[in-house]
């Protein structure tokens, strides 16, 4: 096992335990971006408009995995979620994530 795979491996691997407790995918590409693609029962969010859903996710009590075009806007994403006591990860560009989760 190289050290590519063990990073990506254990991103699968982190990516897969959430989904197993029954993590929801966020995506938090703007609308346009969204309609032209996204991962299968995932919900969606845009970054900027994801403040007035802090509680909403809250009540969900399930952990997030969010997503966007290249994993920049998901990473503050889910640091904004963790910083407002919401189990969150960032599972970086959608297209990337959805071959984590299909495979």
């Amino acid at each position: 096992m190289g050290f590519l795979d063990f990073i990506f491996g254990t991103k699968k691997r982190q990516v897969q335990e959430l989904l197993d407790k029954g993590a929801i995918i966020l995506d938090v590409r703007s609308k346009r971006e969204w309609d032209s693609g996204h991962i299968a029962n995932s919900k969606h969010i845009p970054l900027d408009d994801l403040q007035n859903h802090v509680e909403k996710l809250k009540k969900l009590n399930k952990p997030i995995i969010t997503c966007c075009a290249s994993g920049m806007r998901s990473a503050k994403a889910a640091e904004f979620l963790n910083l407002n006591n919401i189990i969150a990860t960032n599972g970086g560009g959608w297209l990337s994530l959805k071959k984590k989760v299909s495979s």
